[in-house]
């Protein structure tokens, strides 16, 4: 890449779908309307659904989730490329963009696993009618679903985190309505080689390996149905289906056509006209689809407008009776004078566009860095060859294969992506003279660092739970505890951290930041971003002091729940030694959760003026980068099942080490 044509790009301009200013008013029409369509047809869809009880089943559960996802692709798009053609500005913010191909790439993705969950509920419905009851219970709806969203978002994140680390040459023009992938990187100047892999096998699995997957589940369809011998049932079976393969077929369609065609024959006007297609025209006929052709939809819809309807009237006759009785006098009206807003003005002659933040570090002292870095590497290579020894402990002796080192085989994984979300990037900054992070890459900090801390505070509630069941119900732990359920578990477990760090980042990411850009933390931590932005931060506190005492408290109650049931439980033991025995599997947890929670209750829960810089690094560095070191020693030390495992392993590997030496032996002597 050549210097002289390289710039910070803060922005790009989004041509659309025309440049002919004359064709602007019809598309504004054309679009807001098929934008009206597709939000009322998507509601309409689930209120009916979430109003009629007869439509409470695993087919019209997994079809309210579907018109959910179109409306949100809809509103992904849509509504920026209508105020863009209203205000005449084509342009979109470089972060704004970012988090357009996000939330695109996340719900597109997510419209493809429906589908495939859909077909599979069609093939247990007609293949298995006998037993749809027990294979698609509630739980496996909801972990299907849950499964889908937790993998569709993975897909948009990397893709999100990948274009975060491009560079983008002085043409900032992007030839389409809104942010999509392949334009944007067309336009990039630096290696898109690992995008394009991400792209091609993430991207490929995700339109080969599902529709393959929706047409084996059809296949078998069809051999069932054949074998049914009245024309009568042949056609209400295959009836079910028509409408879930008529949204296959259009949204498949043009979405081979847009990322699987050779760019040497693909046109911008072509990949336009195709993402209008599986963008805002599929969303919109989705509905009708789905309704047309459904008599249980159609009667719910019309028992919703007939209630509609009757309570429009209803409130109609009650306005006019007040209204009549406010001119007889019988009432009284008093006009209260609607008072202005005030409106707080920011300073504008001390804001800047902030592109890069300073972190100071623990120190600033030049004597203290060198100490610094030894003490903190060493942390980090203890923290992440211990829980790394734990996870490996665990997969290899069969031993350890049960629910109780499931859960702590994934806390020692997540403890290792917590501490390798701040501690690498201190230390390249202790010896680097300028310490700089951007300002993605600090949003980006933020969100994993909020995502493993709550991933940490849902499993220890979830280890809670499992002791729980171990003390107080042994006899039906197997049954309670099976693996389905422990993976359903983890699952909620992530899917819970990602929205809830997905929260706070976007909040983080409407602040605006002066000319002060420094940071006296060693990582992006909220309430250091906070107390540099020159906006109002009330928003963000108020989430960190609701939803986020919420979590956290939740959490920490159900442990604490929890382990009052136990120390119940504990008292009707007779011996002694019984008690100590059940006693001594919960202390290794109840000590991580009083480190775990004692630190992350000192920082987040006070108000941001009483925040003190120093004492929340120190207390930072506890929960951060001591917590996770110590997690390792916590439930090995005192655990004879860890122990013995261990000592098995490195018994293995050092005979397997005398029996190579003596091998190079007997071939020396030959």
């Amino acid at each position: 890449m050549k210097p002289g044509n390289y710039t910070s790009v803060s922005a790009f301009l989004l041509l659309g779908l025309t440049e002919q200013q004359r064709q602007q008013p019809l598309l504004f029409g054309i679009f807001l309307g098929m934008y009206l369509v597709t939000v009322v047809g998507n509601m309409l869809i689930i209120l009916a659904i979430g109003s009629d009880s007869h439509l409470h089943t695993p087919m019209y559960f997994f079809l309210a989730n579907f018109s959910l996802t179109d409306l949100c692709l809809s509103t992904t798009t849509v509504p920026s490329m209508l105020a863009n053609i209203q205000a005449h500005s084509h342009s979109i913010p470089y972060a704004g963009c970012l988090s357009q191909v996000y939330f695109f790439l996340w719900f597109i993705g997510l419209d493809v696993f429906l589908l495939a969950v859909m077909a599979y509920d069609r093939l247990v419905a007609i293949c298995y009618p006998l037993r749809y009851t027990l294979l698609m219970s509630p739980r496996c709806c909801i972990l299907l679903v849950t499964t889908s969203l937790a993998l569709t978002q993975s897909y948009s994140l990397t893709h999100a985190i990948l274009l975060s680390q491009l560079s983008f040459c002085m043409d900032n023009i992007i030839p389409h309505f809104f942010c999509e992938l392949l334009p944007l990187l067309k336009l990039s100047c630096s290696d898109i080689y690992a995008s394009q892999c991400v792209l091609i096998y993430w991207g490929g699995a995700l339109t080969v390996l599902i529709p393959l997957l929706i047409v084996i589940s059809y296949v078998r369809i069809v051999a069932t149905i054949l074998r049914v011998p009245s024309a009568g049932g042949k056609w209400k079976a295959f009836s079910t289906c028509g409408s879930h393969l008529s949204a296959v077929c259009l949204f498949y369609t043009s979405a081979i056509g847009v990322y699987f065609v050779p760019s040497a024959a693909d046109s911008g006007s072509k990949d336009r006209a195709a993402a209008v297609m599986y963008a805002v025209v599929t969303p919109m006929l989705n509905p009708f689809i789905y309704s047309l052709r459904n008599k249980d939809i159609k009667s719910a819809l019309r028992r919703q407008l007939c209630r509609g309807a009757l309570q429009l009237v209803l409130s109609a006759a009650k306005t006019r009776h007040d209204d009549t009785r406010r001119l007889r006098g019988e009432g009284s009206f008093v006009a209260t004078p609607v008072q202005p807003r005030m409106h707080s003005k920011m300073n504008n002659a001390n804001w800047t566009h902030v592109s890069h933040f300073v972190l100071l570090g623990i120190s600033t002292h030049p004597a203290e860095q060198i100490p610094l870095f030894l003490l903190f590497l060493l942390m980090y290579t203890i923290s992440v060859s211990g829980n790394g020894a734990i996870i490996t402990l665990i997969i290899w002796a069969s031993r350890l294969h049960t629910p109780m080192y499931f859960f702590l085989s994934n806390l020692a994984l997540a403890d290792i992506c917590f501490t390798s979300t701040t501690v690498p990037k201190m230390l390249q900054n202790i010896f680097s003279p300028t310490k700089t992070i951007t300002y993605m890459g600090c949003l980006a900090q933020t969100y994993f660092f909020i995502c493993f801390a709550a991933l940490e505070n849902f499993l220890l509630a979830v280890m809670a739970y499992d002791r729980y069941i171990a003390i107080c119900h042994p006899f039906h732990y197997p049954k309670i505890l099976t693996g389905m359920l422990c993976a359903q578990l983890v699952a909620v477990c992530h899917v819970l951290s990602h929205l809830h760090a997905l929260l706070h980042t976007l909040l983080m990411g409407r602040l605006l930041f002066c000319a002060e850009n420094r940071i006296p933390h060693f990582f992006c931590d909220l309430y250091p971003l906070m107390k540099i932005s020159c906006t109002s931060t009330h928003l963000n506190t108020l989430m960190i002091h609701t939803e986020g005492v919420i979590i956290i408290n939740g959490a920490l109650a159900f442990i604490t729940a929890s382990y009052a049931c136990i120390v119940s439980a504990v008292r009707r033991i007779s011996s002694t030694k019984g008690k100590w025995r059940a006693f001594s599997t919960c202390g290794s947890h109840l000590t991580v959760v009083a480190i775990f929670y004692g630190t992350l209750t000192w920082v987040y829960f006070r108000p941001l003026s009483r925040y003190s810089v120093t004492s929340g690094r120190i207390v930072t560095v506890m929960y951060t980068v001591v917590t996770p070191m110590l997690n390792p020693f916590i439930y090995s030390l005192r655990n004879g099942d860890v122990k013995g495992a261990f000592s098995k392993w490195m018994s293995r590997i050092w005979n397997r080490f005398l029996s190579l030496d003596k091998i190079q032996i007997h071939s020396s002597e030959f």
